[in-house]
């Protein structure tokens, strides 16, 4: 049955790297489709590696390896994006959007040469294959890339190295192997990119300082990450020294590292900016009490499920409801949809304050900083489903991440003054269509009315097309908000981009916040 679910899940990849494929037609393209066979082959592998316990590092348990579909993300957004440059005539976002894809496939083959490395036997075929589709991927780099743009996908790839040794080893069982290709890639670029951006020269045009808020937070906590992981075995977890520790080191990396970082890269003090932006409309503010009065209703919905479970299970562990947990994806909905219509940047900004704030307090609960770790270890305890086998707890993570990805991955320059014509104009929406109102849809009606199972999964029919009619509807409510959009006579590509990435959520065993949001937004950009 997993074998069954496993195939189909590749079968709609494939649709979708055939999807880019026709509407790019490139020899890079055709790379893509030589990738997407060499990972089906090495994703087998990687899965029997997982089952016999045979992989080097501790990886997700009860899931497939997940190759496939983290393989194809980088390359094919490199795709699609570099064909929105090239009709907006950007010759810069073009050149950066080809080492997206060839970043992508280079890391991909990357992970195929580990587990074709620790396999044994040597799967002869499999090499074969991995072989003639990394002969195909050099011979195109050599022809589309430039000696500087190879050294920066070289950059990437050491630094994919160094931090997967660090992150695999520091917390076992948080990914399956796909997603630790998608994270850590991720992760490794954003590192490259800023350390470029950090290294120009003075004078050089760098931007709108926007755009360099959301890399400096996340490099900033990976940080903050990996030293107290480091430094917390020596100290003690749970004690007021380790914490006033820990705090005073929080403030020192925060003020005498990120703030001045921030201010090299905007050549702005970075708070002086932000008190501009935010006082430079008038809407703002009242955008942040809204979103704050939902933080507040969403802590106080926790709480009292906290204590609900507490009363009514008697001091066991009782994990939340699906519809409970789903709720937390109707809020990520009423957070964003404002946000979207009425001030997308400062959405941008708050969503990268937001994940901030997620991720320091997942370290307060994870070396039980006090006051608030223990609190924060008894009150999550009821909310992590079997995706959270990890130290960390990653999910509510996710959900926004999974959201925010498409507003954060829109691409600005590219993207005409009346915005992008057709289904491009829905591409910020395409986290809060796949995930916060299809993801949750189908959970909810296909655990409560769902009978009819897709073959090899516990995912039902119902669920699925219930998922897809929800996200019909909550699109055609984005068209009579949202005055920008105009989806001309793109509604039928649409409609089937939502229906092969529901498909992709009912099969996939991987994190759906993550990869539901990035091929919609894929799709969408073609």
């Amino acid at each position: 049955m997993e074998t069954n679910a496993v195939l189909i899940e590749s079968a709609v990849v494939f649709a979708m790297v055939l999807f880019v494929h026709t509407a790019v037609w490139s020899p890079l393209s055709w790379c893509c489709i030589a990738l997407a066979i060499q990972a089906f082959y090495v994703q087998h592998k990687w899965d029997r590696l997982l089952r016999s316990g045979a992989a080097v590092f501790q990886f997700r348990p009860g899931a497939s390896s997940g190759v496939l579909p983290a393989s194809m993300v980088m390359p094919l957004l490199g795709l699609a994006l570099r064909g929105r440059c090239v009709e907006a005539g950007n010759v810069h976002m073009e050149r950066f959007a080809l080492v997206v894809a060839v970043t992508g496939m280079m890391l991909a083959l990357f992970v195929s040469l580990i587990a074709l490395g620790v396999t044994r036997p040597v799967p002869t075929n499999t090499c074969v294959v991995a072989g003639i589709a990394g002969s195909a991927i050099l011979y195109c780099t050599k022809h589309t890339l430039t000696v500087s743009e190879v050294i920066e996908v070289l950059e990437v790839l050491l630094i994919f190295v160094y931090l997967s040794l660090i992150l695999l080893y520091l917390l076992p069982r948080c990914f399956t192997p796909g997603e630790a290709l998608l994270v850590i890639a991720a992760l490794s670029f954003v590192i490259n990119q800023l350390i470029k951006r950090s290294l120009s020269t003075a004078g050089e045009t760098r931007g709108e300082p926007l755009q360099y808020y959301l890399p400096v937070v996340v490099v900033g906590c990976l940080l903050l990450g990996v030293i107290f992981a480091l430094l917390f075995l020596f100290l003690e977890a749970g004690s007021w020294a380790g914490s006033l520790f820990f705090h005073v080191l929080t403030a020192v990396l925060g003020l005498g590292l990120l703030l001045p970082w921030l201010s090299l890269l905007t050549n702005t003090h970075p708070i002086a900016w932000v008190i501009y932006f935010l006082a430079v409309d008038s809407r703002r503010p009242w955008l942040l009490g809204y979103w704050a009065l939902l933080a507040l209703a969403s802590v106080a919905v926790v709480m009292h499920q906290n204590r609900r479970q507490r009363r009514s299970s008697g001091g066991k562990k009782e994990q939340a409801s699906t519809a409970v947990r789903k709720a937390f994806h109707v809020v990520t909905v009423l957070t964003f949809a404002p946000g979207l219509v009425l001030d997308r940047p400062l959405l941008h900004l708050a969503s990268a304050g937001c994940l901030g704030v997620f991720l320091f307090l997942e370290f307060v609960r994870f070396f039980r900083i006090l006051p608030l770790g223990p609190h924060l270890r008894r009150t999550l305890t009821h909310f992590l489903d079997e995706r959270d086998s990890g130290p960390l707890v990653l999910t509510h993570i996710y959900l926004l991440v999974g959201v925010s990805l498409p507003l954060w991955l829109t691409p600005g320059p590219c993207v005409p003054k009346g915005g992008l014509p057709g289904a491009g104009g829905l591409l910020p929406y395409a986290g809060v269509l796949s995930v916060g109102v299809g993801d949750a849809v189908a959970s909810v009606f296909g655990s409560s009315v769902g009978e009819i199972r897709w073959p090899g999964t516990k995912k039902t029919m119902e669920g699925t097309a219930t998922s897809v009619f929800a996200q019909v509807i909550a699109v055609a409510i984005f068209l009579l908000a949202d005055g920008s959009l105009n989806l001309n006579a793109s509604y039928s590509w649409v409609v089937g981009s939502i229906s092969i990435v529901a498909m992709l959520e009912a099969y996939t065993s991987q994190i759906d916040n993550l990869l539901l949001p990035l091929y919609l937004h894929i799709l969408l950009m073609l």
